[in-house]
């Protein structure tokens, strides 16, 4: 109730945004694999990204 108006951290936006990129990704797999390792490559920057963050705190 309380966590209602709680704001998401920019990591936990990334968690979300990395975890989407990762679904879609398995499921190009099978149709079409170019944009599925374009999906992977986005899900792999991010979770760079997600990495550098969390290293500097």
């Amino acid at each position: 109730m309380f966590g209602l108006f709680k704001k998401k951290s920019e990591v936990d936006k990334l968690q979300d945004k990395y975890k989407k990129l990762m679904e879609d990704a398995y499921k190009l797999q099978s149709i079409n694999r170019t944009d599925s390792d374009t999906k992977y490559k986005e899900a792999d920057d991010i979770l760079k990204k997600i990495e550098a963050i969390q290293g500097k705190s």
